[in-house]
């Protein structure tokens, strides 16, 4: 078997996939956006192929294309205004196939020294974005927002317990206490039951009028935590919920954690980018002066799955919290002054990750992005003006696109955006979600595409519009 093919087979198989892809890519807005969930049908389509002898490539290229054309969310649709899922741009498409071509292994500097120093370049370029101290800030590319802060914590735990690489949880004399808002990412429960904490040690506090953490509630809860057997080990301001966009109160959580010397770490995983635009970056004052940041490249900056980065304020707590010696790895760079990437993050084996930010930084710029992010802004206001303007009322505060709506004449009625989103979803033309504010279901829907633009907010307007008329007769 020649894994390899000969130059003609290899030409044809790309350009199959060339031709393929660039027509979906061309005409993403004449698919549906959602699919028929028939699960026995899509069982049968993925087992059908023989998986014994092989198949021709190009059948097998059409069966995958066929498959994710047919049974996938169209994410990249002009008309998903769903979670944080955007349309890929082409340099981050096109990273990824040089990364996979290549395949070059950044566990070691000296297997990967450019490749290695790209990623170290970005680090360095976002540390500035979010105005850390360049000569003593630190970080990390990450497979996603739930490995950032998984990384927090234990940079956290580190911090707080100078021998816990050593010993762990079982050699902590107090419980440590994770402070979050009620909004926060369930990644935060994930990543205490990964350390070895459990879910009992995420202390959730519940959100004021705005949806933001309620700071006097944290700040009580700190004061009152009995001492004696438990210590507060960090608390997480989030900067850009996933359900309704709102940023915490990043300044006077920041001062609650000095006062109290507590680890303040920012789950800014879609927020994060609005530092990236004169306009919105405002919103999160307070996060230079965090511990650590959270960030996902593959939401606003809108490059492929999974691109995050972990951001720390202080320079030595990741090589404390991963730092490792082994026998087998390569020795070339061990007089030069570099970090070896397996020693530096949770991660061994390393992908490529930063390219795809890299690349695209080439190929659009800071300031291609800043008119990006505004535009996407620009058209969620649009979409709360239109809102309004059709007598919709909006239930949450924020200058992020994330709307969340309902009408105020039906808002009680829990069958309202039920029956709606179904009707929606059935048709396949647009996509959105519901989300509950203060027990209040509500419609929800986010500018994630930057292909997105007034037309695709008028349809959705429309739709929206011809539902409630029918749920109302």
């Amino acid at each position: 078997m020649n894994f390899d093919f000969d130059y003609k087979e290899r030409k044809e198989i790309l350009n199959t996939v060339l031709d393929k892809v660039e027509h979906f890519y061309a005409n993403t807005k004449d698919y549906n956006t959602t699919p028929e969930l028939n699960v026995q049908e899509i069982r049968n389509l993925v087992e059908t192929p023989n998986l014994v002898s092989g198949n021709n490539p190009k059948n097998a290229i059409e069966h995958i294309i066929n498959g994710l054309e047919n049974y996938s969310v169209h994410t990249p649709h002009p008309n998903y205004f769903g979670l944080f899922n955007p349309r890929a741009n082409f340099a981050g498409i096109i990273a990824d196939f040089i990364t996979a071509s290549y395949n070059p292994q950044l566990a070691a500097w000296s297997h990967a020294p450019f490749a290695v120093e790209v990623e170290a370049h970005v680090i360095r370029e976002f540390i500035e974005k979010f105005g850390f101290d360049k000569n003593n800030a630190d970080g990390v590319f990450t497979t996603g927002g739930a490995e950032a802060n998984l990384t927090a914590v234990l940079c956290a735990l580190n911090n707080k317990y100078p021998d816990f690489a050593k010993n762990g949880v079982f050699g902590l004399d107090k419980k440590p206490i994770i402070f979050c808002s009620q909004e926060a990412h369930h990644s935060v429960q994930k990543a205490a039951k990964i350390v070895g904490l459990g879910y009992d040690f995420v202390k959730t506090i519940p959100t004021n009028k705005d949806l933001k953490i309620d700071t006097q509630l944290l700040e009580n809860e700190i004061i009152n935590l009995n001492t004696s057997t438990h210590s507060p080990l960090m608390v997480i301001g989030t900067a850009g919920t996933t359900g309704t966009g709102t940023i915490d109160d990043l300044e006077s959580i920041s001062k609650i954690c000095k006062t109290h010397n507590i680890w303040f770490h920012v789950d800014a995983a879609y927020g994060g980018a609005a530092v990236l635009s004169s306009k919105l970056k405002h919103n999160l004052n307070g996060i230079s002066v965090s511990d650590s940041i959270t960030f996902d490249a593959h939401k606003w900056m809108s490059v492929p799955m999974g691109t995050s980065i972990f951001l720390t304020s202080t320079s030595e707590i990741l090589n404390k919290t991963f730092r490792i010696t082994t026998e087998y790895m390569p020795k070339e760079a061990s007089e030069l002054e570099i970090i070896e990437p397996f020693s530096h993050s949770i991660q061994w084996s390393r992908r490529f990750i930063g390219l795809k930010v890299y690349l695209s930084l080439l190929f659009y710029g800071w300031n291609g992005y800043e008119k990006t992010i505004n535009h996407q802004a620009n058209i969620g206001e649009y979409l709360r003006r239109k809102l309004i303007e059709n007598n919709w009322i909006i239930k949450n505060n924020t200058e992020l696109p994330v709307i969340c709506f309902t009408d105020e004449q039906l808002e009680s009625d829990l069958n309202f955006t039920k029956t709606i989103l179904d009707n929606i979803l059935a048709r396949g033309k647009s996509w959105l979600s519901v989300y509950p504010i203060k027990n209040i279901p509500t419609f929800r829907a986010c500018i994630t595409n930057y292909n997105t633009t007034k037309t695709e907010i008028d349809e959705l307007i429309e739709e929206l519009n011809k539902e409630r008329e029918a749920y109302q007769q």
